[in-house]
């Protein structure tokens, strides 16, 4: 294998999320979760980079999940199975038929359904190999048009986080890309001339999270600093001045019957 590199900038920002959020550690196993898109193709090669120019002593497999929306998926997908070989890195593909669960389940988000199921195949795989870290390609843009997406549908302010241990599986999700945009990584893909397989998916460029996308776009010709408020917002100290967690009625019932049965 070459030797590997990266721009300063995005090495820099991928840096300093695997040491703020402590990624990775020596003798990890890592699945990489790769669908052939930009985001997980420059995962990958950003965890080659790592492994070569770093001290940290860790190991790499990546997975693939065919959700058999396509019938010529198989053939796509050789093209990243060569990608990750010539990093040296053991390639798989796993057919999960998430098009069939997605018909049988009509009261649920298509998206919520593929989510679910892709992750509990990578998950499982994960354990079966031994790996004791599964990482994923999501990037800043994610992170925060999920925080969006939550305020505005649910009325909560989450996002997912860069490391999350999951006590099922004892496998920790890391995402080395949380201080990546997306156009960071759209340059990279062009610059590289990355192989990039279009998205297979049936609903790509409908979701909501494209809504959401388009939105903050909308959003920001009137309010330029959007994003980078919302990512700010995301942090923990961000929290000003907000009210109290509404009260039961339990709690409540006591000063509401001394208000009532005031005169």
């Amino acid at each position: 294998m070459t030797n590997l590199n990266l721009p300063q900038i995005i090495f820099s920002k991928i840096v300093r999320a695997v040491v703020e959020f402590e990624l990775i550690d020596d003798d990890d196993k890592i699945l990489i979760g790769v669908s052939g898109g930009k985001d997980s193709l420059l995962l990958t090669y950003a965890l080659a980079c790592l492994k070569q120019r770093t001290q940290k002593n860790f190991s790499l497999a990546a997975l693939t999940i065919d959700p058999r929306f396509n019938d010529d998926f198989s053939e796509k997908i050789s093209r990243v199975k060569k990608f990750c070989n010539e990093l040296g890195i053991a390639h798989e593909v796993h057919v999960v038929d998430i098009a069939a669960l997605i018909r049988e389940q009509k009261n649920k988000s298509p998206c919520y359904t593929c989510a679910y199921f892709r992750r509990a195949a990578v998950n499982r795989r994960a354990v079966e190999l031994g790996a004791n870290k599964v990482a994923y390609a999501h990037h800043l843009d994610d992170a925060v048009e999920t925080f969006f997406m939550s305020l505005l549908s649910s009325g909560q302010l989450t996002t997912f986080q860069p490391k999350t241990f999951l006590d099922r599986t004892s496998v920790t999700v890391i995402r080395p890309l949380v201080y990546l945009r997306e156009s960071e990584i759209t340059d990279f893909a062009a610059e590289r001339g990355l192989d990039v397989m279009k998205s297979p998916c049936p609903f790509d460029g409908l979701t909501n999270r494209q809504r959401i996308k388009n939105l903050i776009v909308e959003l920001e010709k009137i309010f330029p600093d959007l994003f980078s408020h919302l990512a700010a917002a995301m942090r923990k100290n961000s929290v000003g001045e907000l009210w109290d967690a509404p009260k039961t009625r339990e709690q409540m019932r006591t000063a509401y019957f001394a208000l009532k049965n005031f005169s």
